[in-house]
């Protein structure tokens, strides 16, 4: 299997957990294989320096965008300063090739400095927003999600955010299972629909993973094939509408249904790639109830049908 040339831009100054995660979601191995071809390159001439001091030595350039099949921005210095030209020059010449680029937290700057996404949408971190649609006008900002899907372009949110696109990367190019794996090695959360609130006000402790609201999402989520509502979780969990949907949203940055439609998809995904049961059945495990209605939440979530998501990912 030929892999995947990923291309991450490297510049001075740069905050090393922000360059780490492209590198780790792409560079981790799936059952001894290498999916990505992962190469660091510099964006600017000379040393560079990341923010907290250390130096970064890579013998790659900015050529190796015009090579990349993605090429991913990770951040960037100050929301304040635009991107070197010859960065955006890079950035330009790859989408016209049809590179996939994906910009993680404050790298939307980067794509939008170099026009990618005027008349998109897009997201950034949540405490750059309001300079960031002073800046681009022109660019549909989305900043409550995790991150953008626009097809040939995305951007994420801050920090963590940029680990789910990583992974929303991985699962398009490989499937939801290959996805998991990786998830399941980094020890993150396998998925988090990109539409998923950034900033989660006074979240739950992770100390309560006994509690009432955590029971009954885990049970939610074994028994999917049941019809569940807001009223009937809440009396599940020996909660009041009123303070189950308080701790609901607290706990997970969304809605029930939001929430039910993200976890059935993403059992109807891993279903489809790792088993050979018909569609029929899928959709009534998944509780989506029939092969039509699935059809049409797969139309909408992926761009595709419940068949060729199957056929693309069947034991890839």
């Amino acid at each position: 299997m030929t892999k995947i040339k990923v291309a991450i831009a490297a510049f001075d100054q740069v905050r090393p957990f922000h360059l780490s995660v492209p590198c780790a979601v792409f560079g981790e191995e799936v059952g001894a294989k290498s999916l990505f071809d992962v190469c660091v390159c510099a964006a600017e001439p000379g040393e560079l320096r990341s923010q907290i001091g250390f130096t970064i030595g890579t013998p790659y350039g900015l050529r190796e965008l015009e090579r990349a099949h993605i090429v991913v921005v990770p951040s960037w210095r100050d929301a304040h300063e635009p991107a070197p030209p010859p960065l955006l020059a890079a950035l330009r010449s790859a989408h016209q090739r049809g590179a996939l680029i994906v910009g993680l937290c404050l790298g939307a700057y980067v794509l939008a400095d170099a026009g990618l996404l005027d008349g998109r949408r897009a997201t950034t971190h949540w405490r750059w927003t309001e300079l960031f649609a002073q800046r681009f006008p022109q660019v549909q900002l989305d900043p409550g999600v995790l991150y953008v899907d626009e097809g040939d372009v995305l951007t994420s949110a801050g920090t963590a955010a940029g680990i789910d696109c990583c992974l929303h990367v991985v699962r398009r190019q490989f499937g939801a299972e290959t996805a998991n794996r990786i998830a399941r090695t980094l020890v993150v959360p396998p998925h988090r629909q990109g539409s998923q609130a950034q900033y989660i006000e006074q979240p739950v402790q992770t100390t309560t993973s006994e509690g009432p609201l955590t029971k009954t999402l885990d049970w939610a989520a074994r028994h999917l094939d049941t019809s569940h509502s807001l009223d009937s979780l809440a009396t599940k969990a020996l909660m009041s509408r009123r303070s189950f949907t308080r701790h609901f949203r607290q706990h997970t940055g969304t809605t029930v249904g939001q929430w039910l439609l993200s976890q059935r998809l993403a059992l109807a995904q891993r279903l489809l790639e790792t088993t050979a049961q018909p569609i029929e059945r899928i959709a009534e495990r998944v509780g989506f109830g029939s092969a039509l209605s699935m059809r049409q939440h797969f139309g909408v979530a992926f761009n595709t049908t419940p068949s060729m998501y199957r056929r693309e990912f069947r034991g890839g």
